[in-house]
């Protein structure tokens, strides 16, 4: 049942961009498809993840060359994820837990789709209209 539940509410496309890209250009991407965070991929395997937040605070804040500056400097890496059958709840405390907004679902290895805390903002509002 929380597989399920919890599916519904990722989402299933995992945007992508290569580690050699700039900062620049990812930002432009997350902007541009109004999401908050990119898989970083290096030979066609996911090697880590920058978000919105990456931006603000490791280039904007630190006066980073976001033009020039490739995505594999300042992204999070290894990816933390988290298997399909985890409960909304043990998710949201995992994601508290490692201080991060975006984390992969995967099931037996396969990435299944991003789950972000908004995600789970919906989840617990559609289920607290349910009550």
């Amino acid at each position: 049942m929380s597989e399920s539940l919890l599916l519904n509410y990722l989402a299933p496309e995992v945007a992508t961009v290569d580690h050699q890209v700039t900062l620049l250009h990812a930002a432009r991407e997350m902007r541009d498809r109004r999401i908050g965070s990119l898989l970083v991929e290096k030979d066609g395997k996911p090697v880590g993840i920058v978000t919105e937040t990456d931006i603000v605070r490791r280039v904007v804040a630190e006066s980073v060359e976001a033009a020039t500056t490739p995505v594999s400097q300042v992204m999070n890496s290894p990816i933390l994820a988290l298997e399909s059958d985890v409960m909304p709840h043990e998710a949201f405390l995992f994601m508290a837990e490692h201080g991060i907004r975006h984390v992969l679902i995967t099931q037996e290895g396969k990435i299944l789709g991003m789950l972000s805390v908004r995600d789970l903002l919906r989840f617990f509002k559609d289920m607290s209209e349910h009550c």
